[in-house]
Formats: C-alpha cells, structure tokens, sequence
C-alpha cells in the first residue's frame, strides 16, 4: 500500500434504508443482488427484482439455505437468514443489467441474532472489542493484494491422472514459441515495474481499477508485479477492518470479471508458478484514537511508538497461529518456503522484507506510521484475517510483549547458527493448525471469535484440504520414484 500523508481516509457517505431503496428508483435498477462470504472466503449471492425490496427486507432480512453454504448449516438447522447492510449499497459495473448489490449480515431466523460463522460478524466484533478496550477507537487496514491474470488454465485430479496446466502470453517460456512471437516478456523475477510492450495487462488492470471506483472503492495505484506471466497488485487506500474485508472480497469479484471480459483468467493462489515469486498480501495495520495515530512516536525506532512495537511484539508472538488463518491453504506454504524471500522470519525491521514485520519509511508523516505485516496472502478469508491480526496485535498491547531487538540486515547472509535461532513461520498448513489449536485465547478474548468457529475451520481445513492432498501421488512423486 502507498502510503498516504493526508490523515485519515474519508468513508463513504452511509446510506439509509431509504437512501437505498431511493437510488433503486432513480438508477432504473432492474436487479438487487444480495452478496455475502462463506466460511472459506469465497464470495456467494443471489438476486431478487428491484420491485422486491423494501424497508421490510433490511429489518426481516430474506431466507436462504445455509447448509448448502460451506462451513455454515447442517440441513436439520439450515434456514438462515440474509440482512442488506444498506451502508454498502453499490451500483454494481460488472453485470449488464443494471444492478444494485449490497453485502449482507447473516442472521438466525429463530433468535434473530447474528450468525455465530458469519466471518463479516467476527470482523465487526473485533472492530468492537477495539472500542471497547479504551486502547483505540479505529484500525486501519490496507493490504496489498496480489495475483496473476493467465491466459489459460487446466487441471485435473482423479483415480489414474493428476495434472495442472497454465499459459500466459506474458510468461517467459514462451520465448520460443514458434509461430509469430513478438517477444517483449517479463523475465523469471524480473516483471516489477516494466513499460509496456512487456507490461501487457495495463489497460487490463486500469478497467478494473475504473470499475473499483465506480463500486466505491478508493485506489491509489497499480503495476505489474515481480513474477512473470501477468503477475500484478492493485493497492486501496487504506480502510476500517470491516469496511476493508468488504473491500477485498469486492476487489476478486470485479478483476476476475474483468479479465473474464478480455478472455482471460485470475488466480489468487499464493503459488500458482514454480521458480518464481508467488501472491502475497502484505497487510498494512495502524491504531488511531480521536484522529491521533498511536503508532507514531518521532523518537522511536523507525518513527514507531511504543504501543506500536508491543503491537508488533504480539504479532510476532502469536504468528505461527495466525498463520492458519493468513495462510490458510496448502498451497500457501509452497510460497513460505525459508530461503526464498519469502516472510517467514518471525522478527521485525524498518526496511528489511525478509522481516514477517516491517515499519515502512517512506513518509515521516505522523498519518503514514503503520506495521507491514508480511505472511498474509490473498487465499484467506479478509474477514477472518484481518479480525485475527487485530487480536494478536491487542493482545501485545494488553501485555506489553516486546517484539525484540530489531533485524535490519539480510537473514538470508546471517551465519548459519544466528539463523538458526530465528523463529519461523509454520512450514504446512497441518502445522499452522496445531499452533492454533495450541494459541488461540487472544482470538476469543471479548467473543470475537468462538470455539465453535475455530473447530469448524480446523475441521473444514483437515477434512477438506489437508486429507484430500495427503491422498493423492503428486505428479513430481512419479519423477522422484516411478523407477524404485
């Protein structure tokens, strides 16, 4: 995320139940599309007439099957209930008939109460026990989300087969590709910041950055990132917790359609390419109190206060469980992998991007102060992440944890036995998992989250990700030892 010296952001104007139902009549909205996240982190909707809503809907919410929903119902107890937020109302630059979608609150429909598994719910808790610590008023998140737009992608798994395959005009093994071939790629690990002709997806990047602002989304930049093959990064300005994970989930939506329109395809996998860099999703965090930013102090070490560093300190602490809700898939630790510039040091530093924690020095403005946190990637459920980063980070707080001396040098040039005591980040989701169910008390501190969810997602990740790949002979497996 850029930084931005101009304080706080400006939220968007709140809209009324009214304010909503008023723009349906004066955009000629045909269609209201009701958006809401499963437990994974992958974005759901349905669609009703513009006719049909009414102030009934935003306070009885309307009905849906929450057991065909992952991570939510079983099917004995499966009515759930949908709620617009009508602050999120949005005249929607993806469908062609005009639509308004709003993000829902999930609700039980026999208590009337929050969905205990609705992840925007955890969000707003946290945002909540924020409050009501006395600590801060505000937590401002900007994460950086990267991705690859590919041209072409196959895969497939079953009893006798196992494969994946990707291509990209942009990828540095077409070189050779016979035929015309104009050339002009990024090379492996050297796609950060090229002109087009090798910059290819500008116009690709810039419709969708349009369409983000037409979705009330604020940008402030975009470019090609380090990897070959259509690697790229579109920062938002900086957000609140909720109102930022809304964000993020609208961000997949709107580029995965954009390119869909241009005939191509965008993953958010941490590493869908092999020896090269994979997605990350460096998430940026400050604390503000009556719009002064707790995390400056101009005679601290990298302008960072204090309770910026204990802020640090329990991020630091609390990593390795973090880790199964930041990097929350198998695929998430071919990218933390030691020895590869990957975030996987679980120290922090001013400038050093091998630290899972980085203070940025871009700007001595008091507004710019902020931790950079590192291991996150773009595969979580923003939700949950962001949520779960929070509560590591009061719990330092709360306990006054010192992160430590800082490391400004490189850990990969460190002697062998210095590095060796560095604590690192999990090295498999199973490991991530076991550190969670060993350190998860500051995640339910003031019940924003609860036993209940954290089982669920660990269940859900085993039974569902975990076993599935342990099952199978990867494809590598036959090169290794087909000949044994």
């Amino acid at each position: 995320m850029t930084a931005s010296e101009e304080g706080r952001t400006v939220e968007r104007r709140p809209r009324t139940t009214a304010d909503v139902i008023a723009l349906c009549r004066e955009g000629d909205v045909k269609m209201v599309d009701l958006k809401f996240t499963d437990l994974p982190g992958t974005l759901q909707h349905f669609s009703i007439p513009a006719r049909a809503l009414d102030e009934t809907i935003f306070s009885e919410g309307i009905g849906f099957d929450g057991s065909s929903i992952r991570g939510f119902q079983h099917i004995q107890e499966s009515d759930m209930l949908l709620v617009p937020d009508p602050a999120s109302a949005f005249l929607d630059p993806i469908y062609r008939v005009p639509t308004l979608s709003i993000i829902c609150d999930v609700r039980d429909p026999v208590t009337r109460e929050r969905y205990w598994r609705d992840p925007r719910y955890i969000a707003q808790k946290a945002e909540r026990y924020l409050a009501e610590t006395g600590i801060a008023d505000t937590a401002y998140f900007g994460p950086e989300v990267e991705f690859f737009i590919f041209d072409a992608v196959r895969f497939d798994q079953n009893e006798h087969e196992g494969y994946y395959a990707i291509d990209s005009e942009e990828g540095a093994w077409n070189a050779g590709r016979p035929g015309k071939n104009l050339g002009h790629r990024p090379r492996y690990k050297e796609g950060y910041f090229p002109a087009p002709p090798v910059d290819s997806l500008q116009d690709i990047r810039s419709e969708a950055v349009l369409k983000m602002l037409q979705a009330g989304i604020e940008v402030e930049v975009h470019h090609h990132e380090v990897a070959t093959a259509g690697q790229g990064e579109i920062d938002m300005r900086y957000q609140t917790l909720t109102r930022m994970a809304d964000q993020v989930m609208l961000y997949k939506y709107i580029l995965k359609n954009v390119a869909r329109e241009h005939d191509k395809t965008v993953t958010f996998m941490p590493k869908p390419i092999f020896g090269d860099n994979g997605s990350g999703m460096h998430v940026h965090v400050s604390l503000w109190k009556n719009g002064e930013n707790l995390f400056y102090d101009p005679e601290g070490y990298a302008q960072m206060s204090l309770l910026g560093l204990y802020f640090i300190g329990g991020l630091l602490a609390h990593a390795r469980a973090l880790c199964a809700l930041i990097a929350p898939t198998t695929n998430s630790y071919r990218r933390l992998v030691p020895g590869f510039e990957a975030p996987v040091n679980l120290v922090y530093s001013q400038r050093n991007r091998s630290a899972a924690a980085r203070i940025p020095v871009y700007s001595r403005s008091p507004a710019a102060k902020r931790v950079e946190f590192r291991p996150p990637d773009p595969s979580c459920n923003p939700y949950l992440a962001f949520a779960a980063i929070l509560m590591a980070g009061l719990d330092g707080i709360l306990n006054e944890m010192d992160p430590g001396d800082p490391l400004d040098t490189d850990v990969y040039e460190l002697p062998p036995e210095v590095a060796a005591a560095i604590r690192t980040v999990p090295g498999s989701l199973e490991e991530a998992l076991r550190a969670l169910e060993e350190d998860h008390d500051f995640l339910l501190r003031g019940g924003v989250f609860t036993h209940d969810l954290l089982q669920t997602w660990t269940e859900y990740k085993r039974k569902r990700e975990i076993d599935p790949i342990r099952l199978r002979p990867h494809p590598y497996e036959f090169y290794l030892y087909y000949d044994v």
